[in-house]
């Protein structure tokens, strides 16, 4: 059966489906109900409301509804997609290609990582009612726990302590004495996998250290448009670099007794803030699995501990009740073994989502402060009435508890939650805990490790001893007027722009700027300096640059969540030029001196092109958003104290216009569900430029550095898999009896990912400094494959003293030179030979091979 259904949901995603229109109401949240067997899937599919307005503790409602009719198909058909929320719904849209019911919810298996942990929660929930299992699915509501996201303790039946869910991917938002580190794009800018860790960890141990169960990160969606608001915090444009980074994020914050649960998000195709809530990513099987699934596949792979459901829907059907992609795809493809839980109040119905795939319900109530949820009593009865089966609720917590018991949050060591979100003030909740360490060690080094060299004329940086006198210029070089946090959530630019806005988020501890670490480094090197904040100025600013050796030029550009807006940027950017006069800023310092170095901070790609090839602009260093050292990396850079090494996670292209995709900024008009359909399909970022011919500014994976590096020897040995990965892989490609396609976890399995090939080469630091060269892999897949010119399947970090050579061996796996075989549903390698580019980015070329059919 879920075979069966699994085809039609692959017919949904290739050819589209016709969606039955479905009744609304401004009163109620539509349940499907089925007979009152527990049956594994639905046997009956006639329909009821439940009053939204019934509170958390009261009795169930039902009335049956006749304008619904039960479907006449003998397969159980698709769980609408139209799930009623509290707003009036606006006219009708039709013929909506929508994703299909797929069930029933595979049970976690308790495998490998996850057994002990899957059977200490089995035991534990053997004894509990079915209310006390729904109490664990279900949050205690917005602001009535001391974290953003809580669940109850039940300390009676050895749940002591509940649970406590907390921002954000850079650090503990809402907390202080609390670290607030580089970005999530700056993190990927570093190409480096052990600081990438290294930052997971500091961060795990914070978390840990508040007390703080879930730490709700990392996120990892694509950047598919360049104004995305949220951006920022994931790992740049291409799956293969952000699959990297999400998972040495986690393996990071769930070390062993040093970190705790992580939650990768928002699962899936969460790329815009513009109508998330309404708005449906329309998406074809390839594109999603190559493309959108790839971070999440690496973060099962890294054990991770939840998932979290995004705001959009995904082929018109919202993504916590999408059964295709949660069912199916996320815990029975990847055999993911973790809890699902919603974004906050993402979760847009009640049944259609428990058994879609969802396992918690966050904050818990339906909207924020409204005294109701989709479960908890609700849940209850849809257990006791047969509309769920109690299988499934079991899942549910036995899935919620294993992450529990997996970082072992169940001893007596790990913290009580000793922080309050909403009350800084009160001594009773917040015991003001320091659990910064030297964690400004990591930060600074990031922050530097991620600064991205552009441009270097005639070797102007590193800044010589002959640099006796310095101009400091634009407002984003200085300290905020208000303080690092004088904007709730970031949500202001003002000054030095270190961190985007919204709840990805963490208030600063303190903010170097970089007049201040530039000021203390001049009084080391005896340099004079002088400076003028003020971008609108531009005759001060003039004044300021003249008769100085050098001009520091800073920039910036912002965005953030979509709740906040700032300057008309409801979270996305209206564009991509630079922030408050930033471009005239240049252009006119530029005029006035010799030697103008552009520093840039920005969430993601601005328009260089007023100014980048002015002749006085002798240097760009993009800065990106690199925390509370942020002045001090820098300055690091600016002096040649750290060598930069940093890569562009991103294209950088001459016009907006040269981007695959761009917002969609449906306005009052915008139907009830705006169709943002991904028609560049694999094409995002430099795949979309390399498959047109267009000529980036700066494309993916560029930088420069201090010192320069040759690539010599290229060899691509061929190695055998062992016998029993051998077998297994002829039991995934067999389509007769026994085969493993399909099997629970098969885009996993070992015979996938297992090296195939070792391409090595040498690299020689050619230069007279200490440098690293971060050299990628890029395939070229057979003509008839389909994919773009070139894919990155391949990185790594290599530091070398001058002279002195490396030997570097990067792998390939079957699954590095597999492309999603929609018809047959598997991990394909196409008939062909493959071309293998080493090259300093997406653009060049240092060595070539081939890997032959």
């Amino acid at each position: 059966m879920v075979l069966l259904l699994h085809f039609l949901g692959l017919l949904a995603l290739q050819q589209g489906s016709r969606a039955a229109p479905t009744v609304n109401s401004t009163e109620s949240a539509v349940f499907l109900n089925s007979s009152s067997t527990a049956s594994t899937t639905p046997s009956s599919f006639s329909s009821y409301v439940v009053s939204s307005t019934t509170s958390l503790a009261s009795s169930l409602t039902v009335e049956p509804i006749s304008a619904i009719s039960t479907p006449t198909s003998t397969i159980e058909p698709s769980i609408s997609s139209t799930s009623t929320s509290s707003v009036a719904p606006a006219p009708e849209q039709t013929n909506l290609v929508t994703s299909p019911f797929v069930g029933p919810t595979p049970e976690t298996r308790g495998e490998g990582a996850w057994a002990d942990a899957v059977r200490k929660a089995k035991a534990l929930i053997s004894t509990w009612t079915i209310e006390q299992k729904a109490n664990v699915t279900t949050g205690v509501g917005w602001t009535n726990g001391r974290c953003v996201g809580n669940i109850a303790s039940q300390p009676e039946i050895g749940f002591p302590n509940g649970l406590c869910l907390q921002d954000s991917p850079l650090g503990i938002r809402f907390a202080d004495f609390a670290s607030s580190f580089p970005a999530g794009i700056n993190a990927a800018s570093t190409f480096d996998r052990e600081l990438i860790r290294a930052r997971g960890l500091a961060m795990g141990q914070e978390f840990r250290g508040k007390g703080i169960n879930i730490a709700l990160g990392p996120m990892t969606n694509m950047g598919r448009v360049s104004e995305g608001g949220r951006n920022w915090e994931g790992f740049g444009g291409d799956p293969y670099l952000s699959g990297e980074a999400t998972y040495e994020t986690i393996i990071g914050m769930q070390t062993p007794k040093l970190g705790t649960q992580a939650c990768v998000k928002h699962y899936i195709a969460n790329e815009q803030e513009r109508n998330r809530t309404t708005s449906s990513s329309n998406i074809n099987d390839r594109t999603m699995h190559e493309i959108y699934l790839h971070p999440f596949l690496r973060s099962v792979q890294a054990e991770v501990a939840s998932f979290m459901c995004s705001y959009n829907l995904i082929n018109n059907t919202y993504a916590c009740e999408n059964p295709l992609l949660q069912n199916q795809i996320l815990k029975q493809e990847l055999g993911f073994q973790g809890a699902i839980l919603s974004d906050w109040a993402a979760q847009m119905s009640g049944v259609p989502s428990i058994l879609g795939g969802l396992d918690m319900s966050m904050p818990g109530d339906i909207t924020f402060n409204s005294g109701t949820t989709y479960m908890g009593k609700n849940l209850t009865d849809s257990v006791m009435n047969g509309t769920v089966p109690e299988s499934r609720l079991d899942d549910m917590a036995t899935r919620i508890l294993a992450g529990w018991y997996l970082l072992e949050q169940d001893q007596d060591d790990f913290p009580l939650v000793n922080f309050d979100s909403w009350d800084f003030d009160n001594p009773e909740t917040n015991l003001r805990v320091d659990v910064q360490d030297d964690h400004h060690k990591i930060i600074r080094h990031m922050g530097a490790a991620s600064t991205v060299l552009l441009k270097n004329v005639n070797g102007v940086l590193p800044l010589k001893a002959g640099i006796r006198s310095i101009a400091v210029i634009g407002e984003d070089a200085g300290p905020s007027r208000k303080g690092p946090n004088g904007y709730p959530d970031h949500g202001g630019l003002d000054g030095a722009l270190a961190s985007g806005w919204g709840s990805g988020t963490a208030d600063f501890p303190y903010l170097i700027s970089p007049l201040e670490a530039i000021q203390a480094k001049a009084r080391e090197n005896r340099t004079t300096v002088g400076w003028h904040l003020d971008n609108f100025d531009i005759a001060g600013a003039n004044s300021t640059a003249l008769r100085r050796d050098a001009v520091l030029v800073f920039v910036a550009s912002d965005s953030g969540e979509g709740y906040i807006t700032v300057d008309g940027n409801e979270g996305d950017r209206k564009n991509l030029t630079a922030w408050k006069n930033g471009d005239t800023l240049v252009q006119s310092v530029a005029a006035k001196n010799k030697n103008v170095i552009v520093i840039v901070h920005s969430v993601g790609p601005i328009t260089l092109e007023p100014w980048i090839d002015h002749p006085n602009v002798t240097a760009v260093l993009w800065a990106g958003l690199p925390g509370s050292e942020s002045g001090n990396s820098l300055v690091d850079v600016l002096w040649g104290d750290y060598n930069p090494s940093g890569r562009l996670p991103y294209t950088i292209s001459k016009d907006i216009s040269d981007y695959s995709a761009q917002i969609r900024f449906d306005g009052a008009d915008a139907p009830p569900h705006p169709q943002v359909d991904y028609t560049e399909e694999l094409n995002i970022d430099y795949r979309h430029f390399l498959s047109n011919d267009i000529e980036p500014r700066f494309g993916f994976g560029y930088g420069l550095s201090y010192t320069n590096f040759s690539y010599t020897n290229l060899n691509i040995i061929e190695l055998s898999l062992s016998k029993r990965d051998n077998e297994e892989l002829e039991l995934y490609h067999s389509d007769g009896e026994g085969s493993l396609k399909g099997a629970v976890g098969s885009s996993l399995f070992k015979s996938l990912h297992a090296e195939r090939y070792s391409v090595e080469f040498d690299l020689t630091n050619t230069g007279d400094v200490n440098g690293c060269d971060i050299p990628q892999l890029y395939l070229r897949f057979p003509e008839d494959a389909g994919e773009p010119p070139a894919v990155l399947r391949g990185f790594e970090r290599i530091n070398l003293d001058p002279g002195a050579t490396a030997h570097v061996t990067m792998p390939l796996s079957l699954y590095s030179l597999s492309i999603w075989d929609v018809v047959h549903q598997k991990w394909t390698r196409p008939a062909g030979d493959f071309g293998v580019i080493i090259g300093q980015s997406a653009f060049d070329v240092q060595l070539e091979g081939t890997i032959y059919a």
